[in-house]
């Protein structure tokens, strides 16, 4: 991802909030036979303040991604959407944009144990199905332990302490306030491009920028 001074996001805290929101990540690695991508959900080690996630791939995709041994970006992605040139002032020449918030890690991975691999894979069920009005954790009955430990052994956990980081937040910052309150407010509408989610990542990064300089 190119970097933009204007676009760049580097408080380590919002960057945690990105990646906590936004959990269903993108593995990126370059192999022998090329590029390679594959989707998991990846969390934030809860055993650590920085960066560091952790997570699992499938078998065989630990092989194809050449896990520990190679490096891997792993990517999250916040609310994006399309920007209309009609939502400018009409005055003057502009074209649409796409406004975003990404996060890219890259190192390489550690791969995790089989006990440890169990905690992150019954952690991830339980953030998950906690929310539902009948939670079925990754322990709970009919699972066994048997079913369990197949389970784990069909895939490969992996912490992932990055060493070099990417974060973007590109919300039209760029633009007046005045622009910036119209995008907002179009967002936040009933049109062919309404995206609350997005509207509400901009509002959160411009009424930081509001409280820094006032």
């Amino acid at each position: 991802m190119r970097q933009n001074p204007s676009f760049t996001l580097a408080d380590i805290v919002e960057m945690r909030r990105v990646i906590e929101l936004n959990p269903w990540a993108t593995l990126v690695s370059a192999g022998d036979a090329g590029l390679v991508a594959s989707h998991y959900a990846v969390m934030l080690d809860e055993d650590r303040d920085d960066l560091t996630v952790v997570g699992h791939v499938g078998r065989p995709d630990d092989m194809i991604h050449g896990m520990g041994e190679r490096e891997l970006l792993v990517a999250f992605q916040g609310p994006h959407g399309y920007i209309s040139p009609g939502w400018y002032d009409q005055e003057t020449a502009s074209v649409p944009t796409w406004n975003y918030t990404a996060v890219h890690l890259s190192g390489v991975p550690e791969i995790l144990g089989t006990e440890e691999n169990l905690r992150i894979l019954d952690r991830l069920v339980e953030r998950f199905e906690s929310r539902m009005p009948d939670p079925r954790l990754m322990w709970q009955r009919p699972n066994d332990e048997a079913f369990v430990r197949r389970l784990e052994a069909g895939t490969v956990g992996f912490r992932l302490t990055p060493t070099r980081v990417v974060a973007k937040r590109k919300l039209s910052q760029n633009k007046d306030a005045a622009t910036i309150e119209n995008v907002i407010a179009e967002l936040q509408g009933d049109g062919a491009y309404a995206n609350p989610a997005l509207a509400a990542e901009m509002r959160r990064a411009q009424d930081a920028r509001i409280r820094a300089v006032s």
